[in-house]
């Protein structure tokens, strides 16, 4: 049973490395991706709202 386990750790060491490099290269795309203009707009709202929210209390 032990040599089993030491047989298939090869095995299991390989698909952990292609599980890895799937991420990486899935996290990458993601990064890379624009954002949507919705996203921006919202960002953009957000942003003048805080800084009417700042300007106000001073």
């Amino acid at each position: 049973m032990k040599k089993e386990k030491e047989e298939d750790a090869p095995k299991r060491q390989a698909i952990r490395e292609q599980i890895d490099e799937n991420l990486r290269r899935v996290y990458t795309a993601t990064l890379n991706e624009e954002l949507p203009d919705r996203f921006k707009d919202l960002l953009a709202q957000l942003k003048s709202k805080a800084g009417a929210t700042e300007g106000g209390a001073e």
